[in-house]
């Protein structure tokens, strides 16, 4: 076989997406699918379909069987062994750890990067009240569904009475419980709801200072191994510059914490004129201690930004409240 045919062989072979198979994370492997089809019409896409250890139980807090990595590992092994050449991860998701032989490829443009409130349907308030106003107006103990640390935290900073309850599954799976009266509100990422055509399920989106987004937050992640440069090359032109300089600071901020991806910590980016301004908050798991800082840096270097937030936060004891919450990486 010559090195022409060879060549042909790897330009030519499917492309090969890891995925979870939760509904959410086809439509973001489609998504990636259908994009680099329209690069490459010639090339075929296949989607590999993994079952994570987070999606296989459906019952346990993430904190409880492991955290960090439930929804990525099985699906970055499919690459490490060869079972697939991309891997689309949700970046809130992804650890800051590097896994030796993978590197984060391509970073598509963000989608919204905030928290949404979810009323029952039943429930019509009007369309412009505010989150922080409905919060307020939610019951004594009402039940709030939400398995994310950084939520519950916030909440119940401003409502410390909230029964927070652990609630898992497809999204559709969780409007019906929250429809059929299991829950009194749910708080779901605005960026799910509208990729899967539920945008119109949002009663009110949480801004902060009410409700920091996650690192990574409306952002996907596009991984490939380190050594296959067709695949990488072929990733590039789907990476968005200005999603890749924020996600970078984020990024940065939570690894020099220390912080899990599920850690009681909320950050918020904006750039303007080649500067990045980050905003975080971290807080007890009870959410009675909070912590507030932002930071300012050239957006040519994201990450010594988030490195500088991270420093300030630390000498404003944020350390101690991520690790008293167990969240840790």
């Amino acid at each position: 076989m010559t090195r022409r045919t060879k060549a042909l062989i790897r330009v030519t072979a499917p492309l090969r997406i890891a995925t979870r198979a939760s509904a959410l994370a086809l439509w973001q492997a489609r998504y990636i699918a259908g994009r680099l089809q329209q690069l490459n019409p010639a090339r075929p896409v296949e989607l590999v379909e993994i079952s994570t250890s987070g999606d296989r139980n459906q019952t346990d807090p993430l904190s409880q069987f492991g955290g960090v990595g439930v929804f990525t590992r099985e699906v970055q092994r499919a690459l490490l062994d060869g079972r697939a050449d991309i891997a689309v991860h949700s970046l809130k998701d992804l650890p800051t750890d590097p896994v030796d032989g993978l590197t984060l490829a391509a970073v598509p443009e963000r989608a919204p990067t905030h928290d949404a409130l979810v009323l029952p349907a039943s429930v019509s308030p009007g369309a412009s009240t505010a989150a922080a106003v409905l919060i307020a107006s939610l019951p004594p103990k009402a039940r709030v569904g939400t398995g994310s640390l950084r939520r519950r935290a916030q909440l119940l900073h401003r409502r410390p009475d909230l029964a927070l309850e652990e609630v898992r599954g497809n999204v559709d799976t969780r409007l019906r419980k929250l429809d059929e009266g299991q829950y009194d509100a749910l708080v779901l990422a605005e960026a799910g709801l509208t990729r899967l055509g539920l945008a119109a399920r949002i009663t009110a989106r949480m801004v902060p200072p009410l409700m920091y987004p996650a690192v990574g937050q409306g952002a996907l992640g596009l991984e490939s191994r380190t050594d296959d440069d067709a695949t990488r090359a072929a990733l590039a032109p789907l990476s968005d510059a200005s999603t890749y300089t924020s996600i970078l600071a984020e990024r940065a901020l939570l690894a020099a914490l220390r912080a899990g991806c599920h850690a009681p910590l909320g950050v918020a980016v904006t750039s303007q004129a080649e500067r990045l301004h980050l905003e975080a908050v971290v807080l007890s798991a009870d959410g009675t201690q909070r912590i507030v800082a932002d930071f300012e840096g050239e957006a040519s270097r994201p990450v010594e930004a988030g490195r500088g937030l991270a420093e300030k936060l630390r000498l404003l004891g944020a350390e101690a409240l991520i690790g008293r919450s167990g969240a840790t990486a």
